[in-house]
């Protein structure tokens, strides 16, 4: 699979180099560069609500430095109540005819413009703020917000501290500022206690911008100090895979943001045991940056294929994946196999008919008791002569009628053919029968209110359906030796993409503005030979498949290159694959019960 850079050349994708010296964009923003504005806050109260501020005190600081301090007191419009003036020493006349907080709040904003906002108790100094910006009608900016109270707790153990109030904290780290309940002086402690946490928690790997989201995370110290392998990733669509320290891939993920993604690894957002145990043997993360979505899922599925990766479940192995085969035989059964074979087929190159493949045996065997519920087809294992053996006795099914036992000649070989055409009718073209013969058994079922046996019913109709839908989508897409398509990518040029036999070929992305015709030649001139499968199975992974598939189908693709054919059966079972399409089969045999019900009555 190929896939095209930014100019129109084609490119192959192996694994980005990761040993390169990365870019300051792609390890983030030291903390060190980053602003911070530390706020603090006395109010005549404890909610915004009912409560007002008295005193606004910040401290700009970046890498260390005190870049600048704002400190004002804040008129409240009313009296300030004697218990916060015992506490806080600020009285109604020393805030009476002081600005009000319309006028101070501008001054704020612009301060504190582009920097981390931090408090102690941020959801109190915050709330207050953004409570008045809202009512007098300034726009809250944004600011990222950092918790000084929460990321003492994943700092500070209660061992050390009895609690993580504001003065206990700085007594611990013994600012130069202790806090007096006044707004400059606790932001000034603010500051101390800020610093001092962050180089606690740089050994745990808090050492950017990016870090701080999760710094309060309750996440191990071990998997933390994993961080550094998402620093270089690259901040684009594609694959990633986990390798231990002796380059055996772990796992294996796709992500429209390599970066982003894989640093949720170590963070509390990753709460599944099996990816922390993988985390905790990983050493190294491999990118590989692909053009497109598509092609990173269908890379995705691929790697998987060929490292068989421990920790993931999914799409291992798709050599395992169940069909359900009408076997080419003097009497044929309906038969579980893992492999699609071109023998009994109508044509060349095309195997008798087939459903799936399903995603497990269960599923599979459940699609076959759906057939066999429709029609008399045998259910023995064994292959039968053409000519019935001496002595040979009908089961019971035969009894049940349900067989009509050519294994003694109780059924011609003319009438046997009928039926077996009949399921491969259902099989490749119509299940209108199958649905038919469910409905009605649902519909008794439910009236008699046995619940579970029609809920029984319906998931094997189900499991029949989805196999014949996805066999039948199968053939459209494994029967054409190429196609092309087209859909306009969001930023204004083409995603381009060629199939063969269902197998992705190659993938590229023009840039907007440019010719996509160019591309697409050289698209076609180089994908990948690709050897025609065993219909109805395709030259992909089946999950490839059903990727390619899904994009094709999606709004605003167009189809430049495609043969006669690119069809599936009008009454086929895709006709089913819509929300509601198999209840409104039942109703539709209810209905007309309850409606003679009615006239009987009347």
């Amino acid at each position: 699979m190929h896939r095209a850079g930014p100019s129109g050349g084609l490119l192959t994708g192996p694994p980005t180099a990761h040993g390169v010296q990365p870019t300051l964009e792609d390890i983030g923003t030291p903390l060190s560069e980053v602003t911070f504005v530390v706020v603090d806050l006395e109010t005549t109260g404890g909610t915004p609500g009912g409560s007002a501020i008295t005193e606004i005190g910040a401290v700009k600081v970046r890498g260390g430095e005190v870049l600048g301090e704002l400190q004002t007191l804040v008129d409240p419009g009313g009296p300030v109540p004697a218990f916060i003036a015992t506490l806080t020493g600020i009285t109604t006349s020393m805030v009476r005819g002081q600005p009000r907080i319309e006028e101070v709040l501008p001054t704020f904003l612009e301060f504190s413009r582009g920097a981390v906002l931090v408090a102690h108790n941020a959801s109190f100094d915050i709330g207050f703020l953004k409570a008045a910006a809202a009512e007098h009608g300034y726009p809250w900016p944004g600011n990222q917000v950092l918790d000084t109270v929460a990321l003492a707790r994943r700092a500070v153990t209660r061992d050390e501290v009895p609690n993580h109030k504001l003065g206990t904290l700085a007594a611990f780290f013994r600012t130069t500022v202790t806090p007096n309940h006044r707004a400059l002086s606790d932001a000034r402690a603010t500051v101390d206690v800020l610093h001092a946490l962050l180089a606690r928690l740089g050994p745990l790997g808090v050492t950017h911008l990016e870090d701080l989201a999760t710094a309060c995370d309750p996440v191990p110290a071990a998997r933390r100090r994993k961080r550094y392998l998402a620093d270089g990733l690259p901040d684009a669509p594609g694959v990633y895979q986990f390798r231990d320290a002796r380059s055996e891939v772990l796992y294996v993920g796709t992500a429209t943001s390599i970066r982003t993604r894989v640093r949720s690894y170590f963070t509390a957002a990753e709460h599944r045991s099996r990816m922390n145990e993988m985390v905790g043997l990983a050493e190294q993360v491999v990118p590989i940056v692909c053009g497109t979505v598509l092609e990173a899922r269908v890379r995705e599925l691929r790697l998987i294929a060929e490292h068989s990766p421990r920790y993931n479940r999914r799409s291992r192995f798709p050599e395992r994946l169940p069909w359900v085969r009408l076997t080419a035989e003097a009497y044929p059964r309906l038969s579980i196999v893992r492999e699609v074979r071109a023998d009994g087929g109508p044509r060349p190159g095309e195997a008798e008919a087939h459903i799936g493949p399903f995603t497990g045996r269960a599923a599979a065997q459940q699609a076959i008791e759906a057939l066999q519920a429709a029609f008399t087809v045998r259910q023995c294992a064994t292959r039968l002569p053409r000519v019935p053996a001496a002595g040979a006795s009908p089961c019971a099914l035969a009894g049940m009628g349900r067989c009509g036992a050519p294994c003694t000649g109780g059924e011609s070989d003319d009438h046997y053919a009928q039926v077996v055409a009949q399921v491969r009718a259902a099989m490749l073209d119509d299940p209108t029968f199958v649905v038919q013969a469910h409905a009605e058994r649902i519909a008794t079922l439910t009236r008699a209110e046995r619940f579970e046996e029609a809920a029984a019913w319906r998931d094997q109709l189900a499991a029949f359906l989805r196999g014949a839908a996805r066999a039948q989508r199968s053939r459209r897409l494994a029967a054409h030796p190429q196609i092309a398509a087209a859909r306009r990518a969001d930023d204004g040029g083409w995603e381009l993409v060629v199939v063969r036999y269902g197998r992705l070929g190659a993938t590229a992305t023009t840039p907007p503005g440019s010719d996509p015709r160019a591309a697409l030649a050289a698209l076609l001139a180089t994908a990948e030979h690709v050897d025609p499968p065993c219909l109805p199975a395709t030259s992909a992974h089946p999950e490839e498949s059903d990727l390619v598939l899904g994009w094709l189908d999606e709004p605003g693709v167009r189809l430049i290159e495609v043969a006669e054919g690119w069809a599936c059966p009008v009454r086929g079972a895709e006709s089913y694959r819509h929300p509601g399409a198999t209840a409104a089969a039942v109703a539709a045999v209810v209905a007309p019960d309850a409606d003679a019900g009615r006239d009987s009555a009347a």
